[in-house]
């Protein structure tokens, strides 16, 4: 038996098909994973996400602490409420993790990292926060949903006071705030507009049920990962890993390099692989007739190398095969994937496929 979320029973109650995730029970889907797909892109899903690892950091030096721990710089975050995507690196400059931080203060911010490497990640920041007056809590008492959807944000309003829905309905993209008792951010994982709220543990059954009664359908890891990748947002473990840095993951916007005197881990590394030139680069495929792309599918780039597709599906808003793969860096916009001993053409776009319901191609 595995983890189990505070929705764990209610996910049994809706027939969910149960699958181990990192170590967690959650639910692969509830039915149909291409029509909960659809329920995102066109109405509004909630897909349970308390298998995330939500860390709250305070302290005299909560700031320094995290301008050293991660890539990017929360220096540029000045707005309470402010979030920040980030990389935590190794020394090497690959990538321990992908995450969310957001601002409340100098002294206090919240840590949202994923469910998979939790006990790494624990342990990572823990020991480097040993030199750093700082404190580190586990929010071990507390749920998570996503709602996401472009009716997301208008049905979970519907669900709040008047008070609370105008102040959630006033929050910008990348901004959270508590609101009563439920912290409330503009963050997802499926290219749409919606919300992620973290609540207290008791809160679960009350605020799933009050989804239910809003038309929120309950969506399962599938749907997301359909989801997440017609977006062209990274999975920790496919997509990027310690042996990936950031400019070989599509990632090289969340490094802040300047100022120049802040040290964070991996800079060094960076440094002497951005003097060097990459590699390799991640991208975005199209497969050009019928067909599935999947994960460790080989491509190839006449001419140039061979890469290796990262993640891969059929996309139900597309009606195409797609996948995110790491390609040599002089890979122009053309490219073969070997599909049981076929050569299938397929063309190389940037790593974002649909936003928002709408096509990127």
């Amino acid at each position: 038996m595995g983890n189990r979320t505070p929705f764990y029973p209610l996910h049994l109650q809706a027939n969910a098909k149960i699958v181990d995730f990192g170590g967690w029970d959650m639910p692969l889907n509830y039915g149909s994973q291409v029509e909960e797909h659809h329920i995102v892109r066109n109405s509004a899903g909630m897909f349970d996400v308390s298998h995330m690892t939500v860390v709250d950091v305070s302290g005299p030096q909560a700031k320094p602490f995290l301008q050293y721990l991660l890539c990017n710089d929360v220096d540029k975050l000045k707005v309470s409420g402010k979030a920040l995507y980030s990389g935590m690196l190794n020394e090497l400059g690959g990538v321990i993790d992908d995450l969310i931080v957001y601002y409340f203060d100098p002294e206090n911010y919240r840590v949202v990292v994923n469910a998979s490497t939790r006990e790494k990640d624990m342990n990572w920041i823990n020991k480097q926060a040993q030199e750093f007056e700082v404190n580190i809590k586990l929010r071990d008492d507390v749920a998570m949903l996503a709602i996401q959807g472009p009716e997301a944000i208008e049905k979970v309003c519907s669900t709040l006071s008047a008070a609370d829905a105008d102040k959630a309905q006033s929050l910008g993209v990348f901004f959270g705030e508590t609101i009563g008792e439920l912290f409330i951010a503009r963050t997802g994982y499926t290219g749409e507009h919606g919300f992620e709220v973290i609540m207290p543990i008791e809160l679960a059954e009350s605020f799933w049920n009050k989804m239910l009664e809003a038309d929120v359908q309950p969506c399962g890891l599938g749907a997301r990962d359909t989801l997440r990748l017609e977006a062209g947002m990274n999975l920790y473990g496919s997509d990027m890993d310690e042996t990936i840095s950031p400019y070989e993951a599509n990632m090289g916007w969340v490094v802040a390099m300047e100022p120049k005197e802040r040290q964070f881990i991996g800079r060094h590394a960076l440094e002497a692989q951005k003097e060097e030139g990459i590699a390799r680069k991640l991208v975005g495929l199209v497969l050009e007739g019928k067909g599935v792309l999947r994960s460790h599918m080989k491509v190839i780039v006449p001419d140039v190398g061979e890469g290796e597709i990262t993640s891969g599906t059929f996309s139900p808003t597309l009606k195409q095969g797609i996948a995110l793969a790491r390609v040599p860096k002089n890979t122009g916009d053309k490219a073969f994937v070997e599909v049981r001993g076929k050569n299938l053409p397929v063309r190389v776009v940037k790593a974002n496929f649909v936003r928002n319901g709408k096509s990127m191609l």
